[in-house]
């Protein structure tokens, strides 16, 4: 049996309990919220283990107009100008608003924010909290700040699998509880759900993360944007853990560097070497590993015995594998880290499905394009929740519909999924690897059952990718290397990817030129 929870009609439920969610949450207040998460409140999530910072022009040497064209050029093409300006220009207010909140950034002995240089940054922007454990540092406070606040309820071991409709506007959501199947009462959604690194085996995200926003907004029929565009971090810990720990590119914009085995600097004549914009590296270092070589960050010289108080976190990581930044090569590998698509959204968060905000990663909203540029993540994730929230509460709070109902789908697998993505959709793709994908996901997607939902996530990266005839940023395909001349997002909705799906198939592989 199915239970009702109606004591919850009437609250905005914002599902995910990262830096997005919380501050959706809390920006609400004291309009009634109720946060619906599968783990514990502000656990299992990117948010917590980023270990960048948040990028603002704060600076006295820095501007808007700086942070916009190392963006804009980031993103290779596909940013949205318009809505990418005013998301960077709101960059000091939302630094300030998570002060407000109880943050506490690291700031020097006169009181100025402590910047740091990042990858691709023409300046020093980074603002960091406790160093290199800023995600965890910012989300600790802000889970604080959300326990305190009376008018946020908070659903933690929740899942939602489905979001119920009436027509086109969503009505409720369908969740897994620990005592079975029970339905929420929502007519405003906001969905804060993450990324999708699990589908992948290398990954430094949550492994259960799949992109499950974007399965519950692709199901509802929601508008899906630049699917194809999966961030590889160039330096994760080559180690057996899972996921994978991440090795900041901010100790490369300390002066580390990268070397192959035989102790070759083979980014040295790149522009920017290091510091070039992650596509750009994490191609390069998976070419290397490509033919049979390793690679390896060397902070020896620039960093040398400050390395465990300047990263304590990355230190542990490294000493837990075995190695001593501060003396020996710390082996590095590419791994999914950031998914620059997801759900189309405008500039407050909403989606094309009435009643239903989408912020975070698990949001497409052009501020990224075709790669994203360094710590700009946790910058989105706190400007588009405050704004979601703002919009929210402009609107009159909506009697509670009645959806549809419908049985509790079966919990995800992403075991076949996962080596099916890791193998087929990775650092570079050709027609014949995606359509292989695309052959091996399709009845998944369309057969309900344990796998159906990652299936149909994965399907949208491979449909994306196989249409984009193109490299772009961190969409690289061997058969089509150079890209075109003039760039355009693709956007469609589940139903149109599934009829794409089919007449990919349905043709014999043209070869390129």
């Amino acid at each position: 049996m199915t239970e009702r929870l109606d004591h919850l009609a009437g609250h905005v439920a914002v599902v995910g309990s990262g830096l997005a969610g919380l501050v959706t949450a809390l920006t609400l207040a004291p309009r009634p919220v109720v946060i619906v998460t599968r783990a514990g409140l502000g656990a299992e999530t990117s948010s917590a283990w980023a270990q960048g910072g948040i990028a603002a022009s704060l600076g006295v040497d820095d501007s808007v107009d700086l942070h916009l064209a190392d963006t804009l050029a980031a993103g290779d093409g596909l940013c949205d100008p318009v809505v990418s300006a005013s998301i960077l220009k709101e960059a000091p207010a939302a630094i300030a608003q998570l002060e407000q909140f109880g943050v506490r950034f690291d700031r020097n002995g006169e009181g100025a924010f402590m910047l740091g240089l990042e990858a691709a940054h023409s300046r020093r922007r980074i603002v960091h909290a406790q160093g290199d454990a800023s995600g965890a540092a910012v989300v600790r406070v802000l889970v604080e700040a959300v326990l305190r606040t009376p008018s946020i309820k908070i659903l933690t071991g929740v899942e939602v699998r489905r979001l119920l409709m009436d027509g086109d506007h969503v009505t409720g959501l369908l969740c897994a509880t620990s005592s079975g199947a029970a339905v929420l009462p929502a007519s405003q959604v906001v969905l804060a759900t993450g990324g999708l690194g699990g589908l992948y085996d290398a990954s430094t995200n949550p492994s259960g993360n799949f992109g499950q926003g974007i399965m519950l907004a692709a199901r509802a029929g929601a508008m899906l944007a630049d699917m194809e565009f999966v961030q590889f971090h160039p330096t994760a810990l080559d180690s057996p853990r899972r996921p994978l720990a991440l090795v900041s590119e901010a100790v490369r914009g300390e002066g580390a560097v990268l070397l192959n085995e035989k102790g070759e600097r083979f980014l040295a004549r790149e522009p920017d070497a290091e510091l070039a914009p992650r596509d750009v590296v994490a191609r390069a270092v998976g070419a290397e590993i490509a033919r049979g070589g390793r690679v390896f960050l060397d902070a020896r010289n620039a960093l040398g015995a400050s390395f465990s108080s300047r990263f304590p976190t990355i230190d542990r990581f490294c000493r837990e594998a075995g190695v001593d930044p501060s003396r020996e090569l710390v082996p590095v590998r590419p791994a999914v880290h950031y998914h620059m698509g997801g759900v189309a959204t405008d500039a407050c968060g909403r989606s094309s499905v009435p009643g239903l905000w989408v912020v975070g990663e698990a949001a497409s909203t052009g501020l990224h394009g075709a790669n994203r540029l360094a710590s700009n993540s946790l910058l989105e994730a706190a400007v588009m929740g405050m704004r979601a929230a703002r919009d929210i509460a402009g609107l009159a709070p909506e009697a509670s519909r009645e959806g549809r109902s419908q049985p509790l789908p079966a919990p995800p697998d992403l075991s076949a999924i996962r080596h099916i993505v890791s193998r087929h959709l990775g650092v570079l793709r050709n027609a014949a690897s995606i359509r292989e994908a695309i052959a091996g996901l399709l009845p998944r997607a369309e057969r309900e059952g344990p796998s159906s939902d990652p299936a149909i996530v994965a399907l949208l990266i491979g449909v994306f990718a196989e249409l984009r005839q193109e490299s772009r940023g961190a969409h690289a395909r061997t058969d089509f290397p150079m890209r075109l001349a003039k760039p355009q997002r693709r956007v469609m909705r589940l139903s149109d990817a599934l009829e794409a799906a089919h007449d990919i198939l349905s043709h014999p592989l043209a070869r390129s030129a």
